[in-house]
């Protein structure tokens, strides 16, 4: 199954900019935080998640509409997947990436089954989601940037998957990388080391999730260029009140 599209999304309907020639990993800063570990390909159960009503209030958010083209990084058992497919309708596209080959495999025998037929399914790594460029609406990174190793390198290729004015939309909680979160400002500060500034932040319901979304707003810097955000407990924090003179 490794390398097959499925079921009828192929890379011509979300064409490739032509082969890029990418730096090394290596090349781009080292996160200077907690990266949290992989623990799970599953969120929580989806039943537990309709019930919060989660991905209705994040589709709804992000404006997902009919006939817009959008990417499920790290989609996982496909939670958010099967339900982004019937919102963009049969004129809109679902591409749903994720890094390791047996989570990829069963998602898209579960697209299959589904007969969903505007969604395909693709294989990353970890430094890149190989997004076809300038092809999506809105990028979707849901509970699972606080787990990516090299964010820089993976923010720098994805950014590139970004339509003129497309979003990229992330999901995390507001608590420490290391207990499966990502603060918003530090969310914020390795966004805009890439060029992708906010454009908005919603507190979701039921607990502590967030969404923010941000876009383009200056072209992308070279690696060499790109200057790693301190960790949370090393930024600078506002000092007491002075008192009054």
């Amino acid at each position: 199954m490794q390398g097959k599209v499925f079921p009828a999304l192929c890379l011509a309907a979300i064409s490739l900019a032509g082969c890029r020639a990418e730096p090394a990993s290596n090349q781009f800063p080292d996160a200077e935080r907690d990266v949290a570990p992989i623990v799970s390909d599953q969120f929580s159960t989806e039943d537990a998640r309709d019930r919060l009503g989660e991905a209705e209030e994040v589709m709804r958010l992000s404006g997902v509409r009919a006939g817009m083209s959008v990417a499920d990084i790290g989609a996982g058992e496909g939670y958010y997947t099967v339900r982004l497919s019937p919102v963009v309708g049969p004129r809109g596209r679902v591409l749903a990436q994720d890094i390791l080959e047996d989570v990829r495999d069963r998602l898209a025998q579960r697209v299959q089954r589904e007969g969903l037929d505007n969604v395909s399914v693709r294989l990353g790594t970890a430094d890149d989601p190989k997004l076809p460029g300038n092809s999506f609406d809105r990028i979707f990174l849901v509970h699972m940037y606080h787990e990516v190793t090299n964010p820089y390198a993976f923010l720098w290729n994805l950014r590139e998957g970004l339509k003129q004015d497309g979003e990229v939309v992330v999901v995390d909680a507001d608590r420490p990388a290391r207990r499966h979160g990502m603060p918003p400002a530090q969310l914020t500060c390795e966004m805009a080391a890439i060029g992708l500034d906010p454009v908005r932040k919603v507190d979701l319901t039921g607990g502590e999730a967030y969404l923010m979304s941000f876009r383009a707003a200056r072209p992308r810097p070279e690696p060499s260029q790109i200057k790693a955000c301190p960790a949370p407990h090393k930024q600078e924090l506002p000092g007491p009140p002075r008192p009054a003179a």
